[in-house]
């Protein structure tokens, strides 16, 4: 009698991963995403006040701090000349203008070359001598030389 004897070929083990799945689960939270991004409101609702540009009637002399090109600072009250300060005399000053009147509105006019931080920092003198009242000044367009 012949004993047959079968072999078992050893099959070689391979350590693979299946990637399909997880194809699939990215192809799905791709659509997911790319559905709820386009539901979502990515703008912000902003009330803009409008304006017709004209002048502000004033029933008392304007406090006006200018910023000159090399940031240097200058006060005028009213219709008087314009006196160069230091940034903290400006302080002093306008604290007393605002002890004498809490409502004084305060203009500043900066020199259009002027980094806006130097801008930024005379809005801080300003808040820090408590004027409540502060505004920019501008020239309008066709009085640009």
């Amino acid at each position: 009698m012949a004993v047959f004897s079968h072999r078992r070929k050893k099959r070689k083990l391979t350590a693979e991963i299946n990637v399909v799945p997880y194809i699939d689960v990215k192809l799905v939270l791709l659509v997911i995403f790319m559905i709820t991004a386009s539901v979502m409101n990515l703008g912000v609702d902003v009330n803009l006040p409008q304006s017709n540009a004209r002048a502000v009637q004033q029933s008392e002399d304007p406090v006006v701090v200018s910023i000159n090109a090399a940031g240097q600072y200058s006060l005028r009250l009213g219709d008087g000349p314009d006196t160069p300060v230091s940034a903290e005399q400006l302080s002093t000053q306008l604290r007393a203008f605002v002890a004498q009147n809490p409502r004084l509105p305060v203009f500043v006019a900066a020199d259009k070359n002027l980094r806006y931080q130097e801008v930024m920092t005379a809005m801080e003198l300003l808040q820090a001598a408590g004027v409540s009242r502060a505004a920019l000044m501008s020239v309008p367009r066709a009085q640009e030389r």
